[in-house]
């Protein structure tokens, strides 16, 4: 389409191509209403390439106007978007600049601009409207103007320049009807010498903005009038009049910000002066997940000082923004990172699935070092939101629903967030107090909640009208990580801050206030004395898994990491009482002393021919060594018997001499390796 001096045209390609959709009309539809004139208004024959021929849109038959405003849009809206840049009309700003007030004084800048764009919005709009007129007088047209395009032109230079017509289509026409009558002069606002505003001059402003934050004393309006006049007099400023004058001045816009953080507080001031972004929320679940604690808004009752009192919880919500969908929580005393690993851990499990991205409420246990770092192993992102920053936080919002919708139908029902204002949101106490003996105890409490997720969770999401759990289920994210047995050892399993060092009664660690007592077992589940011998003393970091400790993890670090060493289980223990001892604890006793025995003599023996080799054993001076306390030498000949490997001293003539220098017992010890 385009324009033909001031016609519109349209081509025959756009009238019957049927690539891009169904066609207006059939190109046989055009042949027969062309041969028809007047029907179809020819306004360039089709001749050679890019010379295609041109339609007067206006002569189109309705219907086929009708599909060609469907498929393509309305012509006349569309080629006025093409027109060139709006072009600043130099001698409004000129009449702007020279225009004086009432009052002696001219108008400001700011105003000026304005001023100078809203006079090149009404030329372009009232250009328009001419050609319009134009266009329908050559063509014998006496239809109506379209002023849907002019509307449509003046949104479109309001976005793009920001002009302040009236938004309203009689309130323009009226405005354009003004300014072709009146010029420049019209659009000058009375209000730019009102007289209430003219007599606070910048500095008596500044001094009733800072009584208006006053602490000490706090002001009414009233008294506020009276405190300034007085200061007014005595600094020679105009007195005011009345406290309208006064009340005028501090709600203006631009004055209202600067004093109302003193009143409300710098949390509410933002919430009405801060900008708040319009996010789209993503169309995938696992997308994006949110963890937040809060107050589990519903009373139960305990023991206190000998009578029944009202308490409530704290609970740690996981939510799935897409579906809204809660998929993991843990109810405790107070929000910690043992209750958020809980509640992440929950919404992992049941969602089978890692979020790619997570946001967390940066308070209570995230804090800790331990649980930054896990936070960052459980999404591909994960970042704290920004405190006291609430409409930001889309679990926020989820969580005023649910209180309103499923937690207000119980009449112990705690009430809403502090900030809630609507009557529905608060918790009527005098009938909670009549009625404490009937509240859930904590076990009921803890037992009903998961029913109240249940139902929030069947609920219709608001934009799918599907229930939530329904439409999460049915979606899939092919970038989140599916969650198999490997991932869960490495996300569940923590590992404890500090080292733990492994002692004759093997490695000692204590969790929540309980110790756990572990050690290295063998293949055959016995203690491993071999690893024992090599590794007491050492200190190991300890992995764990919170819900399963029946298997511990033992690393090293070192500056490069964590190096996995091997695996420990539960401490074997044993009956002290020969009555309480079972036979496999007898057996097992046995076993151990007859471990423990051959350990010693191996130890013996191989420390014994480590002298020998290098001339440092007390036998070789003449001296006597001491035997094994609690090994007899019929035992010690036993086990030296069971050596499986020979050590060889460095050479025959050591041998001989260390041989000479021994007793008979602890040769034949040697004879047998």
């Amino acid at each position: 389409m385009e324009y033909l001096g001031n016609i519109i045209a349209v081509t025959v390609d756009e009238l019957t191509r049927a690539t891009d959709g169904a066609p207006v009309m059939t190109y046989a539809n055009y042949k027969n209403l062309s041969s028809r004139r007047p029907v179809l208004n020819i306004l360039r024959q089709g001749k050679g390439l890019d010379h295609h021929a041109l339609i007067e849109y206006a002569s189109l038959p309705t219907r086929f106007k009708e599909k060609f405003v469907a498929k393509y849009g309305n012509p006349e809206e569309m080629l006025n978007r093409n027109m060139d840049d709006l072009k600043m009309d130099m001698e409004a700003r000129q009449f702007f600049e020279d225009y004086e007030l009432a009052d002696g004084t001219h108008i400001k800048s700011d105003k000026i601009d304005e001023y100078v764009i809203n006079a090149s919005a009404l030329n372009r709009l009232i250009e328009l409207s001419n050609l319009q007129r134009s266009r329908r007088n050559m063509s014998g047209n006496r239809t109506p103007l379209n002023w849907d395009a002019i509307y449509s032109t003046c949104e479109d230079l309001r976005a793009m320049y920001g002009h302040t017509l009236p938004k309203n289509a009689a309130r323009l026409r009226e405005k354009m009807r003004t300014y072709a009558a009146e010029g420049y002069g019209c659009l000058v606002s009375g209000k730019l010498t009102n007289g209430n505003a003219v007599k606070i001059t910048p500095e008596a402003g500044r001094q009733i903005i800072a009584l208006k934050r006053s602490k000490t004393p706090v002001y009414t309006n009233q008294q506020l009038f009276e405190k300034f006049n007085q200061v007014a007099v005595s600094k020679g400023w105009k007195p005011l009049k009345s406290v309208n004058a006064l009340v005028a001045f501090l709600n203006r816009p631009e004055i209202e910000i600067q004093w109302k953080d003193a009143q409300l507080g710098d949390k509410a001031a933002k919430m009405l002066y801060a900008r708040q972004n319009s996010t789209i929320l993503p169309a995938v679940r696992d997308a994006l997940w949110y963890g937040d604690g809060t107050k589990l808004n519903l009373y139960y009752k305990t023991f206190q000082g000998g009578k029944w009192v009202p308490a409530s919880l704290q609970v740690f919500e996981v939510v799935d923004a897409s579906s809204e969908v809660l998929l993991g929580y843990n109810i405790s005393n107070v929000e910690n990172f043992e209750s958020m690993y809980e509640a992440y851990r929950n919404a992992i499990e049941f969602s089978g699935r890692l979020p790619e991205e997570l946001v967390f409420d940066n308070q209570g246990g995230t804090k800790r070092a331990d649980a930054s770092e896990w936070l960052k192993k459980i999404s591909k992102l994960s970042r704290p939101t920004q405190p006291y920053n609430g409409p930001s936080k889309t679990i926020e919002n989820i969580f005023s629903r649910f209180q309103s919708q499923v937690l207000h139908q119980f009449w112990f029902f705690t009430g809403g967030n502090v900030t809630a204002k609507s009557d529905r949101s608060k918790a009527d106490l005098d009938f909670i107090m009549a009625n404490i003996q009937s509240l859930p105890t904590y076990q009921e409490l803890v037992e009903l909640y998961p029913k109240l997720r249940d139902q929030w969770n069947n609920m219709l999401h608001p934009k799918h009208l599907v229930p939530r759990i329904q439409y999460y289920m049915s979606t899939q994210n092919a970038q989140a990580v599916v969650v198999n047995d490997a991932v869960k050892r490495d996300l569940f399993w923590i590992t404890a801050p500090r080292p733990c060092t492994f002692t004759a009664y093997g490695l000692v660690i204590t969790i929540k206030g309980q110790k756990y007592q572990y050690e290295v077992l063998d293949k055959e589940g016995f203690p491993d004395l071999d690893w024992r011998a090599r590794n007491t003393g050492r200190q190991f970091f300890v992995s764990y898994d919170p819900r399963e400790m029946s298997t511990v993890r033992l690393y090293t670090k070192d500056d490069y990491g964590y190096q996995f060493v091997t695996e420990a289980k539960p401490y074997v223990q044993i009956h002290r009482a020969l009555r309480d001892q079972t036979e496999a604890e007898r057996a097992f006793i046995r076993k151990m002393e007859d471990a423990i025995k051959n350990d010693r003599v191996r130890r013996q023996l191989d420390s014994v021919a480590l002298e020998v080799e290098f001339g440092t054993a007390p036998e070789q001076s003449g001296l006597a060594r001491p035997g094994l306390k609690g090994v007899s030498q019929k035992t010690y000949e036993r086990l030296a018997d069971k050596q499986a490997a020979a050590v060889y001293p460095a050479s025959v003539g050591q041998m001989d001499k260390a041989l000479s220098n021994m007793t008979y017992d602890e040769v034949s010890a040697l004879d047998r390796l």
